[in-house]
């Protein structure tokens, strides 16, 4: 059964996803411990930033298991793919900010789930692609509608229709990924980019990232309500006031999250 690997550095956590002989791909099990593990960490201040990658050099994550698949009825198939589209947007809506670091092949549900994260890192051997059309079906973890709102409804099309698979340096430069890491710093990367997020102030930073994907389905003057709000909202907090302190102290901040 693949199992993650877990490794926290202050308010920061790697999970792994350890199963290469899988390629990582998304099993049953798997999916109900990553979303238990969401769960986890969406109730809670102490982590406030998870880098999800996956085990070895090949593959990030080959998307469902397409073995354990070929052994399910189509009830099952549902359930499975209702579980993904729930842990998914979990994922998409949590306070915690999730950094997917790209460590190889990510296809299908593997690209779901890079694009469920909210900031996506590349390394030089990583490899991009909603590749189901090819297997007689369509994305259904979101694939779809988060890819087109990332990087445009041409280049989604582009990529969805044909079901080609680009390399990170196409990804980057289509705004599929965010940051590319050099060979064998990938890790190095993504850490210093969560522990970046990690320093800034938990309400703000969750307030921002809520402001920014909600605002994304309404018109300019909506989403502009909801950013006074949001703002409205972090004007109120205690960790607004420890800034400000902590600025004039000439000192870093000790947030609180609230």
């Amino acid at each position: 059964m693949g199992t993650f690997r877990e490794e926290r550095r202050g308010a920061v956590e790697l999970w792994t996803l350890d199963a290469e002989d899988t390629r990582n791909a998304i099993s049953r099990a798997v999916l109900a411990e990553l979303e238990a593990r969401v769960a986890r960490v969406s109730g809670g201040q102490e982590v406030r930033v998870v880098i999800l990658t996956g085990a070895g050099d090949k593959a990030f994550c080959a998307g469902a298991d397409l073995k354990e698949r070929a052994t399910m009825s189509e009830a099952e198939v549902r359930a499975f793919l209702g579980g993904l589209r729930r842990t998914l947007r979990a994922i998409h809506t949590s306070g915690t900010i999730f950094i997917a670091a790209i460590n190889g092949s990510a296809l299908g549900g593997g690209t779901e789930l890079a694009l469920a994260c909210d900031l996506r890192v590349a390394a030089p051997a990583a490899e991009l692609g909603l590749t189901e059309v090819r297997l007689g079906i369509i994305p259904g973890g979101g694939g779809t509608q988060r890819l087109p709102r990332l990087i445009g409804p041409g280049r989604a099309k582009d990529l969805i229709l044909t079901g080609r698979r680009v390399n990170a340096a196409e990804a980057f430069a289509i705004g599929l990924v965010q940051r590319l890491a050099p060979e064998g710093r990938l890790l190095d990367v993504s850490r210093a980019l969560a522990e970046q997020i990690a320093s800034n102030a938990p309400v703000a930073v969750a307030a921002a990232k809520r402001a920014i994907d909600r605002g994304l389905d309404l018109d300019v003057e909506a989403a502009l309500a909801l950013e006074l709000e949001e703002y409205e909202a972090v004007l109120r907090s205690e960790d607004r006031l420890e800034g400000l302190k902590a600025f004039a102290e000439k000192r870093p901040p000790v947030w609180k999250g609230r």
